[in-house]
């Protein structure tokens, strides 16, 4: 491109330079931060790849294996900059926070001209702060001066375009931090949901994911506290439903007695159906759901009008917190059905 103001050593020109158009700015307004579940204080905007993966300052040797050899698996900013260089001192952050919220498809690498000048002559660089984008070991696009957010985010979008999730950074990280939180890793799930939540404030999804970490951590003030904060028109997401639901149960087995005398009052009296519905509260509430299944579906084909319907509705509440694709969903749904049309 013959207005392009680096030059290219290698070849071909970078094509055309940031402007002002693309999408739309990514919203400044961070959200407050959230409280953590203990042992969860090192959350952070760090997106679905730590800092120092996606992150780096870099030198004269290891330009090529940080820069070059990276690029050719995905693409690589590098920031040229100074530490008298008050332009600089703006855009640094501007691309930091566009790398993470790209969800690991692009890294940043940042270079200090002063004290490793050589590749920034090399490659033409007259002023900074420089960004060279760098992709398949070429570097193929640029933009010079301290640019605002939104434009960063459309390079960054443009140079990301047609890869996997390239276009959803968000969702990207939301598939990843629930996918963490189905296999136990309640932490890295945490992070990932407030990452996104300082990213794009009030996001039904990460709130949900985030007030769920807090109650696998048996904090439900906290999860409580945390889905409050979902705006009126997202309130009735399925996700946020779902932990709404399971903080409901949970309020009512705080009411409930011991299971140990309960049991004992089910072992006296078979047909005792508020203690095998509170022992059924209670299963679930450990975890035990095909327990606590199993206690409301006896109830219901002991006795259908005990507390009017409270058991096949309760039931419902249970598929409702478990998820439709549970198996112990599943399996009750089935054994439900037979009972209500046998």
């Amino acid at each position: 491109m013959s207005d392009n103001p680096y030059g290219n050593p290698y070849g071909g020109g970078f094509g055309q330079q940031t402007v002002g158009h693309g999408p739309a700015q990514a919203p400044a307004q961070r959200q407050p931060a959230a409280p953590r579940p203990g042992g969860l204080e090192g959350l952070g905007a760090s997106g679905a790849v730590a800092d120092a993966d996606l992150i780096k300052e870099t030198t004269t040797a290891k330009f090529s294996a940080d820069v070059i050899q990276e690029s050719r698996r995905q693409p690589v900013l590098v920031d040229f900059w100074a530490p008298w260089c008050g332009p600089c001192k703006q855009l640094t952050p501007i691309l930091e926070k566009a790398v993470r919220a790209a969800g690991g498809k692009v890294k940043l690498v940042k270079m200090n001209i002063d004290q490793h000048p050589s590749i920034a002559g090399q490659l033409g660089v007259q002023s900074i702060p420089a960004v060279f984008a760098f992709v398949g070991g070429q570097p193929v696009d640029g933009f010079m001066g301290a640019l605002p957010e939104s434009e960063v985010a459309a390079f960054i979008q443009r140079l990301t375009a047609g890869q996997p999730g390239g276009e959803d950074p968000i969702g990207e990280a939301l598939e990843q931090a629930n996918a963490l939180l189905a296999a136990g890793d309640v932490g890295d799930a945490a992070q990932l949901f407030a990452a996104i939540l300082q990213h794009e404030p009030g996001h039904a999804g990460a709130t949900a994911g985030l007030a769920e970490c807090y109650l696998q951590t048996g904090d439900a003030a906290r999860a409580e506290a945390v889905i409050d904060q979902v705006p009126a028109d997202k309130a009735e997401d399925p996700a946020v439903a779902a932990v709404k639901t399971k903080l409901k149960l949970q309020q009512e087995i705080a009411k409930l007695g011991d299971p140990v005398q309960l049991q004992a009052r089910l072992e006296g009296d078979a047909d005792d159906h508020q203690a095998r519905f509170d022992l059924a509260l209670i299963a679930n509430a450990k975890g035990d759901r095909q327990t606590a299944a199993g206690h409301l579906l006896e109830i219901m084909r002991r006795d259908r009008s005990f507390g009017e319907d409270a058991a096949r509705l309760k039931l419902l509440d249970f598929f409702a917190a478990w998820g439709p694709t549970d198996p112990a969903t599943k399996e009750a749904r089935r054994r439900l059905s037979s009972l209500l049309f046998s």
